[in-house]
């Protein structure tokens, strides 16, 4: 069931949602979202058809027991971990004052 909301809030989202702030912080989101997430999922399917269509290079002997395979499939955590760090770092800096501005005005609009 959804949550029923007054009047006065529905009218303070909308007011918030045409405000210059809010689409500057949408366009900041997506500046880093989109193509982090394109990148992201170039390197996993490279690791996928890597692994489907180039096995020797995959069985490639890094040192000891450890192939390429293992290390591609070790990287895809790295990375995975690289990124949310570094978003929660960008999201700090660039979107976190953004989104404090437009959460106290709604505030003090509703009355909360």
């Amino acid at each position: 069931m959804a949550e029923q909301i007054s009047r006065e809030t529905h009218q303070a989202y909308e007011r918030i949602h045409q405000e210059p702030q809010f689409a500057e912080l949408k366009r900041i989101y997506r500046g880093f979202v989109l193509p982090m997430t394109v990148a992201f999922m170039v390197w996993y399917l490279l690791y996928v058809v890597a692994s489907n269509w180039m096995p020797d290079f995959m069985n490639t002997q890094v040192f000891g027991n450890i192939n390429v395979a293992l290390l591609f499939g070790l990287l895809q955590f790295v990375t995975t971990f690289g990124i949310a760090s570094w978003y929660a770092r960008y999201s700090a800096s660039k979107m976190d004052p953004l989104a404090d501005d437009l959460r106290d005005d709604f505030e003090r609009e509703v009355g909360q």
